[in-house]
């Protein structure tokens, strides 16, 4: 089988087609066709053949910012992408094993460490439009993605036990998650108007919608809040439940990590919690101290 005829037999699975990345997939398999090849085999796919398309697409231009080339994290998707669809075709009996699965990511330096004060979230909160307000709530207290929250149903909102339920065809990760509802959220949301002609629980005029960039970058705009993105509500989710005194198990079965070190890319411990820091027979070494400077 080649890797054109592999590729399109994923993208016809209906299971594929239903994934709200569906669209961002098809990027990253454009890319991996283009350079790998659309006729190249599925045995010669070898971990060397994708360690140089690595490093080829590391020269190529980045179509977002003029000057600079594509980044480490997007080639690291992009190669992501291709295992993903090399073990769904071992589920389904068309593969016997994984060629690339040994191939290591590329060293990325792109943490974030951008996190909102409470007065900050506070302005953002107020400067947002309507149909974005519950949005950044959801994103700022819970931590879930932008097209989970956004293309969010009723569905999927259980407003008595006080959760959200996603399932699988609906994470990144394609695995189901159970998210609890903040109480604040749960208030915006038992306000909202329900839909006559659809399920989605987020509406603009009546109407749902897929797209915030322009009205979420307005807003911080608005809120005088610069170097500051979607994603990075995540990260002040995450660091507020930790900070809460949440386990990490509790916050990544939230989060939807599966691996720690992933985690803790989301986790920005701050000069003020480390001032707090406690240290070990405290008392003890105080009261030695004490005795010392008296002798």
């Amino acid at each position: 089988m080649s890797l054109g005829e592999l590729c399109k037999w994923y993208l016809d699975l209906p299971e594929v087609k239903a994934k709200d990345s569906y669209n961002r997939d098809g990027h990253f398999i454009s890319h991996l066709k283009r350079l790998l090849g659309e006729g190249i085999k599925i045995k010669d796919i070898t971990p060397g053949k994708m360690e140089g398309y690595q490093k080829q697409r590391l020269a190529d231009p980045s179509p977002v910012h003029p000057g600079k080339n594509i980044t480490p994290c997007e080639v690291n998707k992009e190669v992501t992408a291709l295992k993903v669809i090399f073990n769904r075709a071992i589920k389904h009996d068309k593969l016997k094993h994984n060629p690339i699965a040994h191939v290591k990511r590329l060293p990325e330096n792109n943490i974030r460490q951008r996190v909102l004060t409470s007065d900050e979230f506070a302005a953002l909160l107020n400067a947002c439009e309507p149909h974005l307000k519950p949005i950044i709530q959801i994103a700022y207290h819970m931590g879930m993605r932008r097209d989970e929250i956004v293309r969010l149903t009723w569905s999927e909102v259980d407003l008595r036990k006080g959760f959200i339920r996603l399932p699988a065809e609906r994470t990144k990760t394609d695995n189901s998650r159970i998210i609890p509802l903040h109480p604040d959220v749960r208030a915006t949301l038992e306000k909202l108007p329900r839909g006559l002609h659809t399920n989605r629980a987020f509406l603009r005029y009546g109407q749902p919608f897929d797209e915030i960039k322009h009205s979420f970058q307005s807003a911080c705009e608005k809120a005088k809040i610069e170097n500051f993105t979607f994603h990075d509500l995540r990260h002040c989710a995450l660091n507020n439940l930790r900070k809460a005194g949440n386990d990490y198990f509790k916050i990544m079965a939230m989060s939807g990590h599966k691996t720690i070190s992933v985690f803790k890319r989301y986790n920005l411990v701050t000069e003020e919690e480390l001032a707090q820091i406690k240290w070990p027979f405290e008392d003890s070494a105080s009261i030695s101290y004490a005795n010392d400077s008296q002798r």
